[in-house]
């Protein structure tokens, strides 16, 4: 195992070197870079990408030298331009910027937001705790709900509980999450109906004066309608997991064998079937948390306004502001590839009959 686990992480290298490369070529043909944006604000105060949607002849290029690359320059000396290019390092070759910003991600350097003055590293640690919430309970109560409901229905399997819960779960898993996050607003949080839980944050303005209980209470009272929004799809798939897993095991020989000798469906189902055929489900929770930790949570930070990695990101793509996008799309990238190796090891941990190196072998 202890080889596997070296090579996968060998394995991460070129891996995450790749999706940089890809990423940073994307990037330079994207129009509306940081220079672009500060010189949209400074000549009419609007967004860089009106230039681009029909400005006419009042958005021709007039200036001369490094100026003519930008839209909207007219009135700006080029000396200025030129100025705001050293200062995003965009005086330099693109070759030679990629190098520069690999060196800095090899010391833990991942610079500093352009239009925030904060550093990249600052300002995740800022906004993680809202998409851990998020992250966290969603998948906690996904696994605790559908555990147990999966086992249910393969035991049931036909029965009239099988074929209700298999529609209701179905039905949960068609409806749009930002969809249902607006309903609940609607009817829990003062839209029409009752005012029980808050509109928007993760903790109220007086958190930091609530004992220790209150701010427990407080807490889970601002997360309860966002985690159950964006929950509620997550069902289904884990669910229908766990039932056909439970449905493959039970029918194999060693079931037959243990009610053959007189054992209770209890001891079957939980002392022999239990893990074999939730190695796939709890093996696989690395994976499902870090997939709901960065996944679908921009919708759901957006609806209850919490200022979450999501709309980090998204906010980060409109302004163009490259050291946030790469140190982001890096430190994430470098966590999903760790995760998979997690999720290897977790497989082997659950069942130690399981032996990577013979199959790559």
């Amino acid at each position: 195992m202890g080889a596997y686990i070296a090579r996968r992480l060998l394995l991460v290298i070129p891996t995450l070197l790749g999706i940089m490369i890809i990423n940073f070529t994307l990037v330079q043909f994207v129009p509306g870079g940081p220079v672009e944006q500060i010189i949209a604000q400074m000549e009419g105060g609007g967004d860089v990408f009106e230039a681009f949607s029909g400005g006419g002849a009042d958005v021709e290029m007039q200036a001369t030298g490094a100026s003519d690359r930008y839209v909207g320059a007219r009135g700006l000396p080029p000396e200025f331009i030129a100025e705001l290019e050293r200062e995003f390092g965009f005086d330099k070759p693109p070759l030679e910027r990629f190098l520069n910003m690999l060196w800095n991600y090899m010391r833990l350097d991942f610079g500093e937001s352009y239009f925030r003055s904060i550093s990249v590293i600052d300002l995740v640690l800022e906004k993680m705790p809202v998409s851990i919430s998020l992250g966290l309970w969603s998948t906690l109560i996904a696994y605790l709900v559908s555990i147990p409901l999966g086992i249910r229905k393969a035991v049931k399997d036909g029965s009239t509980f099988d074929t209700w819960t298999s529609g209701a779960i179905i039905v949960a898993y068609a409806i749009p999450g930002f969809l249902f996050a607006i309903l609940l607003l609607v009817l829990f949080a003062g839209g029409s109906y009752w005012q029980i839980f808050p509109l928007r944050g993760l903790t109220s303005d007086n958190w930091s004066d609530l004992s220790l209980p209150g701010k427990i209470a407080d807490y889970f009272w601002h997360i309860a309608l966002p985690v159950i929004a964006s929950t509620i799809s997550a069902f289904a798939t884990l669910t229908l997991l766990t039932k056909n897993s439970f449905l493959d095991e039970i029918k194999k020989q060693y079931v037959m064998t243990a009610r053959a000798k007189g054992l209770s469906e209890s001891k079957v189902l939980y002392g022999h079937v239990f893990r074999n055929a939730m190695l796939i489900v709890i093996a696989g929770f690395p994976a499902v948390f870090i997939g709901v930790f960065f996944s679908g949570s921009l919708i759901i930070e957006t609806i209850f306004s919490l200022d979450g990695l999501g709309r980090l990101g998204f906010e980060a793509a409109v302004a163009r502001d490259y050291p946030v996008i790469f140190g982001t799309l890096f430190i994430f990238g470098l966590m999903s590839l760790v995760v998979g190796i997690l999720s290897d090891i977790m497989y082997v941990l659950v069942d130690p009959r399981i032996d990577f190196e013979k199959r790559e072998g």
